[in-house]
Parts: C-alpha cells; structure tokens; sequence
C-alpha cells in the first residue's frame, strides 16, 4: 500500500481508516479477538456457575456473593487483556501506516514488555472521566437512603413531603448526571492520543496522557466526530440483537432463557472482534496527522526512511544545539571592512599542506 504522510482532513482520515481497516481486517479483528475471545469464555463460566447456583437451590444472596467473588477474580484479568489489545491495535496500524509488515503475533510480543505501563495508562483515564459519576451516584443513593426509600415500611406509604424531597434529589441527580457526561467527553478527547503516544514514543503514562493533551488541541472536534460515526455504526449493529432480547426478556417476565444469555455473549464477542479496531485506527491516523501537523514528522520520516539522520553528520553542526541561520551572522565593523577593501593591516595566510577537506556523502571528487 503506498504510504504518503501529510496533513488530512477528517473525510481524508475516515477514508484512510476505512482502508487500512478493509485491507487489514483479519489482522485487526483477530487482535482485538484474543481479548473479545478470552472475555468470551470468561461471561460464559460465569453463566455456567449462576446456573449451577440455582439447580443447588442456593440462596438469592449466596449467589450473589460467589458472582461477586468470581468477578474479582476476572476483572483484572479482562483489564489486562483488554489494555494490551488496546496497545497491540495501536501498534499494528502504526506499522502498518508507514507501510511496514505487522502480524498479530508481532503486535502483541512488541507491546508485551510494557504491558503494565498501557494498563496504569488507561485506569488512570478511567479514573479520571469515571471518579466524578461515583461520587454523584454514591451521593444520590446515600440521599435515598437517608430519605427512607429502602425503608420497606416508609416507602409503601410515603408522606407528600418524602415524596417531594425525591422528587427534587432525582433532578438534582439528573442534572450532575448530564454535567458529568459533558466532562466525561471532554476529558474523553482531552487523553484521546494518549495510547498511541504511548506505544509509538515508548512514554510512560503521565507523559503520554501530557502529550495526548498537547497534540489533541485544534483535533478534538474531528475526533468526537470521528467517535460518534464510530457509535452509530455500532448502535446499527446492536439494535437488532438489543430489541429481540428486549421483547424475548418481556415475554418471560424480566428473565433471559440460559440460550440468549449465551447468545448474547456471542454478538458481543463479534462486536468486540469488529468495531473495536475501528476506533483504534482512527485514533493513531490522528496521532500522526497531529505530529505532522505540530511538528513536521512526514519529512522526519522521509529522512529515516531513506537512512539519513537531522542534522548530517558531514555538516559539521551538533545535534541539539541551536545554529545561527546565515543571515543572522553579525556584520563585520567598518574598520575591518575598509582594511579589507584596501588591504591594509590584512595578513594573508600562506595555503597550508593539508589534506583535502572532507567529501560529504554523496559527492565524489571530481563533482566537488
């Protein structure tokens, strides 16, 4: 695939995603299937053992327990799975975009050292966009409790006043509730490059969440537009699935036969499989449209790939340090101008028997 790097317009990115996605696909879809596969069996022994549960005619809040204990056991393995197909996504589009070869058995092993590194990155966004819905939520049931709703007694024969007072602390929930889904995208698009920095610049988290917040500026709006297309196409995607268990769940009175609970797990699996790389390869085209944007990456990578480094090392500059430009060189003072006009005062050097100066690469003598 030719590879031209340059500055794109959202249509330009959204074609390109598409294109790499399309002729990327089973590469993509099976990363990201490792992850959806091992959540997979994961939901399915969880199935599995709520059943058993109820064939012993164990207690309501028995079962409760063990779900809850073997959900502690999953969920780190699930986040941790979910973070390295995450950074593995991210590094097979970036290889892939610069025209490189990337398997799946590459992305992963190329990721895997700094496995632990991808996934502080992402709690830590999670922290960030989910700490505030916590502490609105945990408020709002504490205001319930403290009002008497799970009062068995009080709330079958609530008072007009009771009744009032939750009406107002449901309101109130709403309204944070709405602010909080307007910070949750903000800060959603605010840390929307971090993982791509991350994997391609080998950052660690803190950094890569500050340079996700530099380079994003100007492009949070392309890539809320490019998310919300993302959504759509899921939500088309999981409407039909969604109304029949709705319709199947009212027919047998709120509760899903153990053969759509299995089947529900399935379509998640496919969704995971086929939507996830979507939004991943979105994300890294931004991150280098923003880099070449910022700070000129096409011609750093032009230079890398045709083996020449910034600055040469014929041209006697030092790299890092700040060199003069021409024309910025002080003029010579009028003495030292009308002494070399007239020569007067002017030593003239004798040649001296030196070796000839050095050819830079490319040169050969008799072009010099």
């Amino acid at each position: 695939m030719e590879t031209t790097l340059r500055p794109m317009s959202l249509g330009e990115i959204l074609d390109r995603t598409a294109q790499l996605y399309r002729t990327h696909f089973l590469l993509f879809a099976g990363i990201s299937a490792v992850y959806a596969g091992m959540l997979l069996v994961l939901n399915l022994i969880q199935i599995g053992i709520t059943e058993l549960l109820k064939a012993m005619h164990m207690a309501a809040g028995q079962q409760l327990w063990v779900s809850l204990g073997f959900l502690g056991v999953i969920l780190p393995v699930a986040i941790v799975a979910a973070g390295a197909a995450v950074a593995a996504n991210n590094r097979a589009v970036a290889w892939v975009n610069l025209g490189q070869p990337a398997t799946i058995r590459s992305a992963y092993k190329s990721i895997w050292k700094r496995i632990g590194s991808y996934v502080w990155l992402m709690f830590l966004i999670q922290v960030i966009i989910y700490t505030p819905f916590v502490v609105i939520y945990g408020g709002m049931v504490f205001f319930m409790w403290k009002v008497g709703v799970f009062n068995t007694a009080k709330a079958q024969h609530p008072d007009p006043q009771t009744a009032l007072m939750l009406l107002g602390g449901l309101s109130v929930f709403l309204l944070l509730i709405a602010v909080w889904a307007i910070y949750a995208v903000l800060m959603g698009l605010r840390y929307s490059l971090s993982v791509p920095a991350s994997v391609v610049e080998s950052l660690k988290a803190r950094k890569a969440m500050r340079r996700s917040i530099e380079l994003s500026k100007g492009s949070r709006g392309r890539i809320f537009m490019l998310a919300l297309l993302i959504l759509i196409v899921e939500l088309i995607l999981l409407v039909v699935p969604v109304v029949f268990l709705v319709i199947l769940a009212v027919k047998n009175h709120g509760i899903l036969p153990v053969w759509a609970q299995i089947s529900w797990q399935f379509v998640g699996f496919l969704t995971n499989s086929f939507i996830g790389p979507m939004y991943a390869t979105g994300l890294t085209l931004f991150y280098y449209d923003q880099r070449i944007r910022k700070e000129g990456y096409d011609i750093e990578w032009m230079m890398e790939a045709a083996g020449l480094g910034w600055p040469p090392p014929w041209s006697g500059i030092e790299p890092g340090v700040a060199q003069p430009a021409p024309w910025a060189v002080a003029p010579a003072s009028p003495e030292a101008e009308s002494a070399a006009r007239t020569g007067e005062g002017v030593a003239t050097p004798e040649p001296a028997a030196t070796d000839p100066a050095p050819t830079p690469p490319g040169i050969d003598h008799e072009q010099q």
